[in-house]
C-alpha cells in the first residue's frame, strides 16, 4: 500500500492541521512539483477489490440512485477480510462511530442548529435513500453471499457510516472530454490523497494519469505548512452536509445562499389583493414550470459575487412582474423572442439598477427566506466577535454557526442592494 514520494516531501501529522490529522510539507514546495503519487494498483474500487468479478457480473442488480452500491459492498467485504490488501489503509480511517456528518447528529440538534440552511432536508432525503438502498439491494446481496459477508458487516448502522465515509473521502475520476455523454465514473478510494483537508483557496490538486494518481502543488507551500486539496466549489452547507465541517467566515469564497423557488412564488402571492390576481400569478408560475425555469423542489443560488442561477432568476422575476399584455405576448412566443436588456442582467452589482418591481419581489423573497432561520444575523455576529463565548461552543455549534452566518451575510447583502 506504499505510495511513491520523491525525497518524502510530505508527512502525515496531527500537529498544525485543521482537522484530526492532515498532510504537511517537510520542505518548501513550488507550484507544479509532485507531492506524492498513488499507483493505480493501490486504489480501492469495485474493480480492484477481491470480489470485483462478482460485482461486475451482478452490476445490473446493484444499480441504485446513488450509484455507490458496488463500492460500498467492496468496502464491506474488504473490511471483514483479515488479509485484505487494504488493511493498513483502513487503520488510517477516522473512527467510524465518531464521524461528524449531520446525519449522525440527534434529529432535534440537527434541526435546531441548521434550521433554514437546507441541511436538515438534505439529510432526511439521504437517510431515507440509505435505508431503502440497504434493505432492497445491499442486505439481500450480502445474504445471498454469506461466505463473502460475515454477519458483523450486515448492519444498517455500519452501512450508513460507510456511505458517510464514501461521501467525504472518495474521489471520482473525471471523464475525458470526448466521453461527456457517458455515465460518470464510479467513486473510488485513494489512499494518502484522502488524508488532505479541503480549502476553497487550496494549494494542491489531484491529477489522473494512466499508471498513477499524482498530487501536485498549485501554489508555493512553505515548509511546515498544511497541504490542502479541493473537494470542488462547495458552499458551507454542502461542506457540513457531505464532510462534517464548514470553513470559517469569510474564508469560503465559494459560499452560497439559496432562495427556494417556491419562496419567490409565495412573495409574489403576498402582493395579490383579489382571487383573480392570484389565479393570474399562478398561471405565470405554471408557465415558468413549463419552461423548466422553476420547480417545487428547486432553489435560486446566490454567491457572494454572482447569481449562479442567473437565467432562472431573471426569467422568474421578469415573468412574475410583467404586465398582463406583456405576459400574453411572451406566452404566445413560448418564452422566446424577448430581447434581454443590459439593465435586466442579474449580476450582483447590477441589482440596484433592476426595475423597482423586480427589486421589490427579490427583497420580499429574501425577507421570507431570512424568517426560516431560528436566529437573526445580529446575535450570530455577536457570537462570532466574542472569542471567549465562541470557544465555549461545541464543535457542532461552531460549524453550524459558520454555515448560518455565511448564508445570512449573502442574503443581507441582497437586502442592501434591493433597498
Amino acid at each position: 500500500m506504499a505510495t511513491r514520494a520523491k525525497r518524502r516531501r510530505v508527512t502525515v501529522s496531527r500537529q498544525g492541521t485543521v482537522a484530526g490529522y492532515g498532510m504537511v510539507a517537510r520542505e518548501s514546495v513550488q507550484p507544479g512539483e509532485l507531492l506524492f503519487a498513488v499507483p493505480r494498483a493501490a486504489l480501492l474500487s469495485q474493480h480492484t477489490c477481491s470480489i470485483g468479478g462478482l460485482l461486475e457480473r451482478e452490476r445490473g442488480a446493484l444499480q441504485s440512485q446513488s450509484g455507490w452500491v458496488p463500492l460500498l459492498l467492496a468496502l464491506l467485504h474488504e473490511l471483514q477480510t483479515p488479509a485484505s490488501l487494504w488493511s493498513p489503509y483502513f487503520a488510517l480511517w477516522p473512527e467510524l462511530g465518531r464521524l461528524e456528518h449531520p446525519m449522525f447528529w440527534p434529529e432535534e440538534e440537527r434541526r435546531q442548529l441548521l434550521q433554514g440552511t437546507g441541511v436538515p432536508e438534505a439529510v432526511e432525503k439521504d437517510l431515507a435513500n440509505i435505508r431503502s438502498e440497504y434493505y432492497s439491494i445491499v442486505l439481500p446481496f450480502m445474504e445471498a453471499h454469506p461466505d463473502l459477508f460475515s454477519p458483523r458487516v450486515r448492519s444498517l448502522d455500519l452501512y450508513r457510516q460507510l456511505v458517510a465515509l464514501v461521501m467525504a473521502y472518495s474521489f471520482q475520476e473525471p471523464l475525458e472530454e470526448e466521453d461527456d455523454e457517458k455515465e460518470p465514473n464510479s467513486p473510488l478510494m485513494v489512499p494518502a490523497a484522502d488524508i488532505l483537508n479541503h480549502l476553497a483557496n487550496h494549494n494542491a490538486n489531484l491529477e489522473y494519469s494512466p499508471n498513477c494518481l499524482r498530487m501536485v502543488a498549485t501554489q508555493p507551500i512553505p515548509k511546515g505548512h498544511e497541504i490542502f486539496n479541493t473537494y470542488g466549489q462547495m458552499a458551507n452547507w454542502q461542506l457540513i452536509h457531505m464532510y462534517g465541517f464548514a470553513e470559517p467566515y469569510p474564508d469560503n469564497t465559494d459560499d452560497t445562499a439559496d432562495i427556494q423557488m417556491v419562496t419567490v412564488r409565495e412573495a409574489a402571492l403576498q402582493g395579490t389583493k383579489v382571487e383573480a390576481e392570484r389565479l393570474l400569478l399562478l398561471e405565470r408560475w405554471d408557465f415558468l414550470c413549463k419552461l423548466e425555469m422553476v420547480g417545487e423542489e428547486g432553489a435560486f443560488v446566490i454567491g457572494r459575487e454572482e447569481v449562479l442561477t442567473e437565467e432562472e432568476l431573471t426569467t422568474t422575476l421578469k415573468v412574475l412582474c410583467m404586465s398582463a399584455e406583456e405576459f400574453r405576448e411572451f406566452k404566445d412566443q413560448d418564452g422566446w423572442g424577448d430581447n434581454k436588456r443590459e439593465e435586466d442582467s442579474l449580476t450582483i452589482k447590477n441589482i440596484p439598477k433592476l426595475k423597482a418591481s423586480w427589486r421589490q419581489l427579490l427583497r420580499d423573497s429574501v425577507l421570507l427566506t431570512l424568517q426560516t432561520y431560528a436566529t437573526d444575523l445580529k446575535s450570530e455576529q455577536d457570537l462570532l466577535s466574542n472569542k471567549e463565548v465562541y470557544t465555549k461552543l461545541s464543535w457542532r455549534e461552531q460549524q453550524a454557526l459558520q454555515v448560518r452566518f455565511g448564508q445570512k451575510m449573502i442574503l443581507n447583502q441582497l437586502l442592501e442592494l434591493t433597498s
